[in-house]
């Protein structure tokens, strides 16, 4: 998870998120203010969660920028640990916060293996 927790510190510094972890599964939690579940593409592929965002600005029409830092798009790629999985992983978003949870692939089972006697 060590990957998975530099990458988070990596974010820019206007996206918050934290990193959790159970027995069973990975729980991200990522600020996203201004973005919907219908603004959102997040998908785990090839070890990695992408993540891209969009929100929208309502700027009334007497105003204009003065400064403007908070960019309309988030794109980000987040190494997962080796043992999450996105089969089975399920996403909610919350009033700007969305909360990931990925399982973790089960570990293969202790199992006997047969041992043949060729001597015999």
């Amino acid at each position: 998870m060590s990957a998975l927790r530099d990458a988070l510190r990596e974010l820019p510094e206007t996206v918050f998120a934290d990193a959790l972890e159970s027995e069973d599964e990975y729980l991200i939690v990522v600020d996203l203010p201004g973005v919907t579940a219908e603004t959102l593409d997040l998908r785990a592929e090839k070890g990695r969660l992408v993540v891209e965002a969009r929100r929208e600005k309502d700027v009334p029409g007497e105003f204009e920028y003065v400064r403007e830092n908070r960019s309309l798009f988030l794109d980000a790629e987040l190494p997962l640990p080796p043992d999450a999985t996105g089969a089975g992983a399920e996403a909610t978003m919350k009033r700007g916060v969305l909360e990931l949870r990925l399982p973790k692939r089960d570990v293969a089972p202790e199992q006997s293996i047969p041992v043949t006697d060729v001597d015999a």
